[in-house]
């Protein structure tokens, strides 16, 4: 298997080490150029535009069934879907609740900062979300369930799903079930660049949402970018990327199986095993042509683009020490841990969105059923933002109360403060003139 990329970190300079940390989407400058007209479009000319471009760039027709599904649309989505695979959908439901719930932060605290003087926060939802669930290569019912359970629980009142509509103008059978079993009603038939632009500024049938959330495309990426001032744009989330670490005490092959997962996703996803184990690397390399031939042609295509091009493959450290190095560096967006004794390596990683532990905690379960949100940032944000939560949907108000008996020692602090920096005003608003208003 020569054709797979493979990096030996200690013989690459800085600048071919940093080539590494690329991501499909870190040059975003065509991409943005592209979605000018197209969101300049859709302000313009609303429904019109999202017709045209569902018909143009989705390849679907969804002039005659509109571009909300109907309940009509609802019901029969769980006719189309397997039994068991509704069974599946409920399963993950229940355990991202069940993860979500415990995220709920407390509606008000307050705590005495001094006697009679009382400082906290209180949280209430943000009143209308937009969830963006991709479509292009392939459908994901799993972001709808990742999306909507939190958006739910934070008690958004307004959730609308954006995905684009196939060829025959519906929406996946499999996320509408998801959609209504997390509890969210309302599916917009509209994706890419177009859908970003529809829920920024409404259009005759789509409500316009305070924020957006949700992974996407280069595209979709580039949307969000331009706008950013229009509409809050969430965590960072583009294209899939993983880092599958394993040391001397796990089988290379296993390694190769779990390498796949997010390769497969599409070929600007980006995914590497990072190993100091020549042996592991060697038996990952071997294994890769026997986990291929019981893939689908599309997905065998999508990884083999993935691993033998400039954003994966293998990486092959000259130690423990320097895999951690490079995991941190690179901040993935998933990362594993395959190892016999995963804690043992936990404390050495701080810079990964997701961490799974041990050889029973593939990718594949925390992305459809464990719990933890799947929805993660991207291309090295997971040094400053975490995986999608019910905080993304509620927003904070520090809320302070002082008591007439905790006023004049806070008044007289606050006053030097203010006369130091200049503010009159700050200064009159805490000096006697209050206290002849507050004695009358």
């Amino acid at each position: 298997m020569s054709d797979i990329s493979f990096h030996d970190l200690s013989s690459l300079d800085a600048t071919q080490r940093a080539s590494l940390l690329k991501r499909a989407e870190a040059d975003l400058s065509t991409f943005v150029e592209k979605v000018r007209p197209i969101i300049q479009a859709v302000k313009d000319e609303g429904d019109a535009a999202l017709i045209r471009f569902a018909r143009e760039l989705d390849k679907a027709d969804v002039a005659e069934g509109g571009l909300q599904v109907s309940e009509a649309e609802f019901d029969a989505a769980f006719d189309k879907v397997e039994k068991e695979v509704v069974e599946s959908i409920g399963f993950g439901i229940d355990n991202i609740r069940r993860f979500h719930e415990e995220q709920k932060p407390e509606t008000m605290w307050l705590k005495e900062v001094r006697p009679g003087a009382y400082a906290g926060d209180r949280y209430t939802p943000i009143a209308s979300v937009a969830l963006y669930v991709p479509r292009g290569k392939g459908a994901f019912p799993s972001v709808t369930m990742m999306t909507s359970v939190p958006a739910v629980i934070a008690g958004v009142p307004q959730i609308a799903i954006v995905t684009p509509a196939t060829s025959d103008g519906s929406v996946d059978a499999a996320t509408l079930v998801a959609a209504r079993l997390a509890g969210v009603h309302t599916v917009y038939k509209c994706g890419g660049a177009h859908a970003v632009a529809a829920v920024a500024y409404g259009t005759e049938t789509v409500k316009p949402a305070l924020k957006i959330v949700g992974p996407g495309s280069p595209w979709v990426v580039a949307a969000k970018s331009v706008l950013s001032s229009a509409i809050n744009t969430g965590l960072p989330a583009g294209p899939s990327e993983a880092i599958i670490f394993a040391d001397d005490s796990v089988d290379g092959g296993l390694a190769a199986l779990d390498l796949l997962i997010e390769a497969e996703h599409g070929p600007d996803s980006s995914a590497y095993l990072v190993t100091h184990s020549r042996k592991v690397a060697e038996a990952a390399l071997a294994a890769l042509p026997q986990h291929w031939s019981r893939m689908t042609e599309q997905r065998v295509e999508f990884s083999r683009a993935v691993l033998t091009g400039k954003r994966g493959g293998i990486v092959l450290t000259a130690s423990l020490e320097d895999s951690y190095r490079f995991i941190n560096d690179y901040a993935p967006e998933h990362l594993e841990i395959l190892s016999k004794e995963p804690f043992a390596h936990l404390g050495h990683i701080t810079e990964a969105a997701e961490i799974l532990m041990g050889p029973h905690t593939p990718v594949t379960l925390a992305n459809f059923v464990l719990g933890p949100n799947a929805v993660l940032p991207t291309s090295r944000w997971a040094r400053t933002y975490g995986p999608l939560s019910v905080t993304d949907f509620v927003k904070r108000s520090s809320v302070g109360y002082v008591t007439s008996a905790a006023y004049p020692e806070l008044a007289m602090h606050a006053r030097r403060l203010a006369r130091y920096e200049g503010f009159s005003s700050h200064e009159n608003a805490v000096s006697e003139i209050r206290d002849r208003y507050l004695a009358g």
